[in-house]
């Protein structure tokens, strides 16, 4: 029987995923452990004190300019005399990170099982995204429990002959923006077309960014009454193509990076989203705005096929046209609105504990 579990996470995705298993397994009586790595620790604290989860340990891996082997062995060192002491039953992990592969591998070396949340994903071409494809490759080969947010990612665990259980939960992120939209409602406005701009991926940095920025120059130059919200990642590699490109213009606002409430209040403003993340693939869509995937493949293919998102790439003249024709065409900007999101309906974290204490219980 599980008693304790260890939750770990080190970016802000993970903690937004990873939260509602949080809430749902202490509603279960269960002793919970929170581990962060420290990979995102600025972008991380806002939306811990938000959800009031105060971590446990904190490795304090982060470094600048770290190479993806440096971060690694750090967390390795660090993790294993944590996992000597504490002994959890369970370790919970999220997604792709760097932090969820090395935690679970961690806790595969001392045998203690591993759950992995958001599993399944895949893009099928092991260096898009990079490393974050192998990352969840490797963690389906060490996990116990898969938790697939759809049935596309049930079946890809199946195709592959995944060990241990798998089951469709729908995402628990839907679950963390359910529950922060329904406290925003009466706060937001919305009266201004707004397009809000998400680019920071490893595969997006240079040329493609600098495509990506040259997009949003030409629809400011097309749609001057609209307003271009664009959070700037920390990364240096990011900073500095957005600013040099978009730091003139005043139609543009260049954010730093913005905690989950905030984030998620310009969603609800926003009229169209721009984004490279994976996490807004999957939450925009609850609150049916259009999307616009700034990335040539994308292991979030459900969305594209309902209809809820639509995969441009990085081409500036394919972003230009597509943002274009939801701003002016009012069919088409509704074709979003009226498709279904794949993702789940808010309540993934029950789902989630429900089927592991079912496999428990049979065996």
């Amino acid at each position: 029987m599980i008693k304790k579990i260890m939750v770990c996470f080190g970016t802000r995705p993970e903690a937004i995923k990873l939260a509602p298993i949080i809430f749902e397994a202490k509603n279960r009586g269960l002793e919970v452990r929170v581990i962060v790595s420290g990979q995102h620790r600025e972008m991380l604290k806002p939306f811990l004190d938000f959800f009031e989860i105060t971590p446990d340990i904190n490795l304090e891996v982060l470094k600048p300019n770290q190479h993806l082997s440096d971060l690694t062995a750090s967390i390795f060192s660090k993790m294993r005399p944590i996992l000597e002491q504490d002994r959890p039953d369970l370790m919970f992990v999220q997604g792709d990170t760097t932090t969820t592969f090395a935690c679970a591998l961690s806790a595969f070396y001392e045998k203690i099982p591993v759950a992995h949340v958001e599993a399944g994903l895949r893009t099928h071409d092991r260096y898009s995204p990079f490393p974050e494809e192998m990352n969840r490759l490797l963690v389906g080969r060490v996990a116990a429990y898969h938790f697939a947010p759809t049935a596309r990612a049930f079946e890809n665990l199946k195709n592959e002959g995944t060990p241990g259980h798998c089951s469709v939960t729908g995402n628990t992120g839907v679950d963390a923006l359910r529950l922060t939209s329904e406290k925003l409602k009466a706060k937001i406005s919305g009266k201004q077309q707004s397009i809000l701009i998400t680019a920071h991926r490893r595969e997006n940095h240079g040329k493609p960014l600098a495509r990506i920025c040259d997009a949003v120059v030409e629809l400011i130059h097309r749609f001057p009454e609209c307003n271009f919200v664009l959070p700037v990642h920390l990364n240096p590699n990011v900073q500095s193509i957005v600013r040099e490109k978009l730091g003139s213009y005043h139609q543009v606002q260049l954010l730093p990076p913005l905690d989950y409430l905030d984030f998620v209040g310009k969603m609800m403003e926003s009229t169209v989203i721009l984004t490279d993340s994976g996490g807004v693939q999957e939450e925009a869509p609850y609150l049916k705005k259009p999307i616009f995937v700034l990335r040539e493949s994308t292991e979030r293919q459900e969305g594209v096929e309902a209809g809820v998102a639509e995969l441009v790439g990085t081409e500036t003249q394919k972003i230009v046209d597509c943002v274009s024709r939801a701003l002016t065409d009012s069919a088409y900007y509704q074709s979003f609105q009226k498709a279904v999101s794949p993702y789940g309906d808010g309540f993934a974290a029950q789902k989630i504990f429900q089927q592991l204490f079912q496999q428990l219980f049979q065996h």
